[in-house]
């Protein structure tokens, strides 16, 4: 008989298994939500059908038979369902995109302020961050649509202040130049320009790295996003043709408008997030030790250049994950943007859903056009975050 190994560990019972209890307790919980989803999806589809509730998204072919007052692409009232909602996620898209520039700019310049040693600056910002972060911002939104539409004149008593421009309670209208095909090539020796100025920038970073030496990539960057423009412009004989609104009847055609509807939406919003990001820029900045700053004063840095080498590239690390929740907050609250009319994709989701009666697909469309928002801003920024993370050697 062959002798019993001793040396062996005990055979524990699986109940006994952490790792194992562990996928039997998630096996349970995975089953219990695919059974309760089931159960709601199966319920659902029988009271619809008990009600003679259409299901489904054929819908979105047909004609959807009302206009929407602002549009980024062609459109009219005998177009799709689809194409209408195409029109208000690209309104959000618009909105969302602009005000996240002009909040980050703002929000920046007033961290800035509320730092500064100059007492009357510093009460200012400080004044601005409490006033706008503790006032709704729904109140805010329709306070500056109060300002734009009770308080403008009428068209044809439409403010004129300067040639080709009109105020008026239908927006800002102005003239814009007659399309051409050098505003095409301008827009491409654009594009070139961006991708030479970021070939230039990480050139000056790492002849920095190897010899010290410091070349104004931003400077140089500018200047040709500025002039290679103006030379396609000029070398297309330098069209200037403009396309200035008329008052024909009771309103202007011609020209562009921004409308008050956008114009209160877009302020409301960056005047109510770009006080939460101004304290988060403060943070950032005073998250950077004062012995840094006297250290690369000490070795002769200008101001500007310890803000931009030694200041903002330790701050960053601090700033961008609570802004990326400011930008996510920012483009969320612009589906409040239905409370005063701008036809954004809610707006434009609440009117195919009073018409077509199929309000759980129209919810869904909402949900899912407003996840993938934020999924794509999150993954921005996630990666910028990741690209400037500290690097241990």
């Amino acid at each position: 008989m062959a002798p019993t190994d001793t040396s062996a560990p005990p055979r524990v019972p699986f109940w006994r298994d952490p790792a194992k209890r562990a996928l039997v307790f998630q096996a349970a919980a995975l089953i219990l939500v695919f059974g309760i989803g089931y159960f709601l999806f199966v319920n659902t589809q029988a009271n619809l059908a008990r009600q003679n509730i259409a299901t489904g998204f054929s819908f979105l072919g047909n004609e959807a038979s009302f206009e929407i007052g602002e549009s980024v692409i062609p459109y009219s009232a005998a177009d799709t369902y689809f194409r209408a909602l195409l029109v208000g996620a690209l309104n959000t898209i618009k909105v969302a995109f602009i005000g996240i520039v002009l909040t980050t700019i703002l929000g920046t310049l007033v961290g800035v302020a509320r730092l500064s040693k100059n007492w009357l600056l510093s009460k200012l910002a400080g004044g601005f961050i409490e006033t706008m972060q503790n006032i709704p911002v729904l109140l805010q939104l329709f306070f500056w649509y109060a300002i734009f539409y009770e308080s403008f004149p009428a068209p044809r008593q439409a403010l004129h202040p300067l040639p080709g421009v009109f105020l008026c309670n239908r927006g800002l209208i102005f003239g814009i130049p007659l399309k051409d095909p050098a505003h095409g090539a301008m827009f491409w020796a654009l594009v070139a320009a961006l991708i030479l100025s970021w070939f230039l920038h990480r050139w000056a970073r790492l002849r920095q790295a190897r010899t010290g030496q410091i070349f104004p990539a931003i400077r140089c960057g500018l200047l040709l996003c500025v002039t290679l423009p103006l030379l396609v412009w000029w070398g297309y004989g330098a069209p200037t043709t403009m396309d200035m609104p008329v008052l024909r009847g009771f309103n202007f055609t011609g020209g562009m408008t921004v409308s008050p509807e956008f114009s209160a939406l877009l302020i409301g919003l960056v005047l109510y997030t770009s006080a939460f990001v101004a304290e988060i820029v403060r943070a950032g900045i005073q998250s950077v030790g004062t012995g840094q700053v006297e250290a690369a004063m000490a070795v002769g840095l200008k101001s500007g250049q310890v803000l931009h080498l030694v200041i903002l590239p330790q701050a960053l690390r601090v700033i961008i994950p609570p802004l990326t929740s400011q930008m996510l907050n920012l483009t969320k609250n612009s589906s409040l943007a239905i409370a005063i009319g701008f036809p954004d994709f809610v707006a434009v989701a609440n009117t195919t859903i009073n018409q077509t009666g199929q309000a759980i697909e129209g919810v869904a469309l909402i949900m899912v056009v407003y996840l993938f928002f934020s999924l794509s801003t999150s993954f921005f920024m996630n990666w910028y975050n990741k690209k400037m993370a500290l690097v241990e050697r």
